[in-house]
């Protein structure tokens, strides 16, 4: 302490002997400090006057000898080479058509023509952006380069992130616009500037988006041209943004108007045509939609420019073996599916819930058929998940207390305190939902209830678990496209929010970790052409996000075959010696059909339906994906050693008789009485309400309960005697 008491006051003697000096000589120090700032001045430019615009004749050929390799998980099956297939038609500006042009400096560069290669203005509001996101971690990066530093960064330099590069970026820029005229630069950078995938150039993406030369092109054409250029993976047309693509497009056209490039007729008459995009054509890829998966994180991580570096080895999670095979039974299943269902696209996701990684992603049947817009990802689509949302409302209720032999009524139940408990019409906006079969089943406990997906104890699950908590709970385990509970009420545990199918597959990897969860990813390593680890997630970091016991109470009940019986003999959910837990889920609509299934250490989902959300024919999931799900989850079985799912049993023998099964009590009035006479919603484990008519829900629940109590002459003899305290609750009615 002494010593670092000695140091301080050392420090404190030196700046004062500074400080004194600086008043001494303050006209020395001032000299010093121009003279310097000269000297610096001065070696700047003539650091600048060394940098040679290089020989133009060959700034053309610089950009695509780069190339960025995107591999499987093995490091061996090439699955895509950004630039091995690049094309591009290199064509004088004067067979640009002007749309595209006055689009793309309207949007880009408005003041191209009035600037010498760089706006001072436009790199200082960049950096001060820049800096606030750096500072406060708010706001977005901007970019202020000007269309002639970027030919300058596409063609002479590379795309490094650096001071330095960044300082011969503006002196070229300049240097450049003193050698060639504004003609020339917006030639080579509409000849050169990329628009997606392997596709260079305006006039090959005139013939890709439209199927004609670039001097065809329409206003609308060209203001979609346009729009595409920020970000060509996330703006492509044949990518899943094509909504973000049409607003992009609107903006580029006000632009335009903004500018004086087109008239306010011209822009309402452009803002509303409908153009059509000619389909992708087949190349060499393999995995398509889980290519440009991987493609899009790349864009989202590290910027646009990161598809351009040269060098990049991408290592990926995909299992290319198990791509082919689930590529081939989609290939195979899904058109017959068409035929028989009219469920025309199928969707399927696969991945390690140990770590993560994605191994597979079948984005449709066929990326390349445009008649089902094969190119759209759908599981990256956001859907109604059907009753396979219900396993979150079970897990947040086993989470507050509840068991799997807990007993809740299967009876008509109309939920809506707005309408009379007798109504089950289900008119002016009362809730009386019904079972996929018209049937109820009386008395249940939540383990038939879940593993037979049966719909009336899952809404009354909802309620007792509490909607805002069961929500947080599954935004927890990695559903990340819900909103507010006002949005969906009780309708929620049966598929009244919309999610993806790459989400559920996560979230459903939690259950098969005991909790844990991993964040998904489709890439393992990156390598620069040096061999230097840019990104390496090979050994992701995991969240406990649920307790251990909760998963297991769903791993069980969810792969409890016995359970399961009643629904019927249905082979695409066995697998003999493997333990393999599973859930199903059909919209009311028949719109989306769902299986997802898991063991210990693989996870698998499968979506079918139709891409403009049409209704299928009126079968359950299991006829409809059952099959192709089994397929695959049998082959993914047969690649890896059979492990079981860890359980354990509440033994506890003084939690409340109800939430151990024991529903045979009456009331003090004799009469049966559903969970909620009970228990307090809010507190299951606590003491039993004194007046439970106090819940809202209580007599909605509790009169169909006392009905079927009465029909099934409930009584009598066959009453055990109450295990539960003197007195009771009282009714309240």
């Amino acid at each position: 302490m002494a010593f670092m008491t000695l140091i301080l006051k050392k420090l404190k003697s030196a700046l004062k002997a500074m400080a004194r000096f600086v008043r001494q000589h303050t006209l020395q120090v001032i000299g010093w400090g121009i003279s310097l700032s000269f000297v610096l001045v001065g070696l700047f430019f003539l650091w600048a006057a060394t940098l040679q615009v290089p020989d133009l004749s060959s700034i053309e050929s610089r950009k695509i000898e780069q190339s960025v390799k995107i591999y499987d998980r093995t490091g061996t099956v090439l699955l895509y080479d950004l630039n091995k297939n690049a094309r591009r038609t290199i064509v004088p500006l004067s067979e640009i058509s002007p749309y595209i042009q006055h689009a793309t400096l309207a949007i880009e560069d408005p003041g191209f023509y009035s600037h010498y290669g760089i706006q001072p203005t436009a790199i200082a509001r960049a950096i001060l952006a820049d800096i606030q996101v750096i500072l406060t971690g708010t706001g977005l990066t901007q970019g202020g380069s000007t269309i002639t530093q970027q030919v300058v960064k596409g063609s002479i330099l590379t795309s490094d992130r650096t001071i330095a590069r960044k300082l011969k970026e503006w002196v070229l820029s300049i240097k450049l616009e003193r050698v060639l005229t504004k003609e020339q630069i917006i030639g080579l950078y509409l000849n050169q500037i990329p628009y997606g995938g392997s596709v260079y150039g305006a006039e090959q993406a005139s013939e890709t988006f439209f199927g004609k030369h670039a001097s065809d092109v329409t206003l609308a054409e060209a203001a979609y041209m346009a729009a595409v250029l920020p970000a060509p993976t996330y703006y492509s047309p044949y990518g899943n943004n094509k909504a973000a693509l049409d607003k992009r497009k609107n903006l580029v056209l006000s632009k335009m108007l903004e500018h004086g490039y087109i008239t306010a007729q011209e822009y309402t008459e452009a803002k509303a045509v409908q153009v059509a995009f000619v389909a992708p054509r087949t190349s060499s890829i393999h995995a398509p939609h889980f290519v440009f998966y991987v493609q899009q994180y790349l864009e989202n991580k590290y910027g646009e420019d990161a598809l351009e570096r040269g060098g990049w080895s991408i290592i990926t999670t995909l299992d290319a073996d198990l791509q082919v095979k689930a590529e081939e039974v989609v290939q195979a299943k899904a058109e017959s599916n068409q035929k028989n269902f009219n469920a025309s696209n199928t969707g399927m996701v696969a991945l390690d819930p140990n770590n993560g990684q994605i191994l597979l992603m079948v984005g449709s049947r066929n990326y390349f058929d445009k008649e089902i817009d094969g190119n759209f990802n759908i599981t990256l689509a956001t859907r109604q998940p059907g009753s396979a949302f219900k396993p979150f409302a079970y897990a947040k209720a086993f989470e507050k207390g509840y068991r799997p032999d807990t007993v809740v009524f299967d009876v008509e139940t109309q939920f809506s305190t707005n309408c009379s408990p007798y109504d089950y019409a289900n008119t002016d906006g009362c809730y009386s939902p019904v079972n996929y079969d018209n049937a109820f089943r009386g008395p249940m406990t939540l383990r038939d209830a879940l593993a037979q997906s049966i719909n009336i104890p899952a809404v009354k699950v909802l309620y007792l678990a509490g909607i805002d908590d069961t929500l947080r709970l599954a935004k927890s385990m990695g559903i990340s496209t819900l909103g507010s509970a006002d949005r969906y009420g009780l309708t929620l545990v049966l598929g009244g929010g919309e999610v993806t199918l790459l989400d559920m597959v996560s979230a459903y990897g939690v259950f098969a970790t005991g909790g844990t969860r991993y964040p998904t990813t489709p890439v393992l390593q990156i390598k620069d052409r040096s061999g230097n680890i840019i990104e390496d997630n090979s050994n992701q970091n995991g969240t406990q996000v649920i307790d251990r016991s909760v998963a297991e109470k769903i791993n069980d009940v969810l792969s409890d075959s016995v359970a399961r019986a009643p629904l019927g003999a249905n082979s695409s959910l066995q697998f003999a010696g493997y333990d393999v837990a599973v859930k199903t889920g059909t919209t009311n609509d028949y719109r989306d059909a769902w299986t997802v299934g898991y063991t210990p250490s693989f996870v698998l989902g499968i979506w079918a339906g139709n891409n403009d959300n049409s209704s299928m024919v009126k079968k359950v999931s299991g006829l409809i994906v059952g099959p192709m799900w089994h397929d695959v989850m049998q082959y993914a079985l047969g690649k890896q050693p059979a492990a079981s799912f860890t359980r354990s049993e509440d033994t506890d023998p003084t939690v409340k008789p109800i939430l151990r099964g024991i529903w045979q009590v009456p009331g003090n009035d004799g009469a049966l009485h559903e969970i909620l006479y009970w228990v307090n919603k809010n507190d299951p484990l606590g003491p039993v309400p004194s007046n439970p008519a106090q819940d809202p829900q209580f007599n909605f629940w509790d009169i169909p309960v006392r009905a079927w109590g009465a029909s099934h002459a409930f009584g009598g003899s066959v009453v055990p005697p109450s295990p539960y305290p003197p007195g009771g609750p009282q009714t309240g009615q």
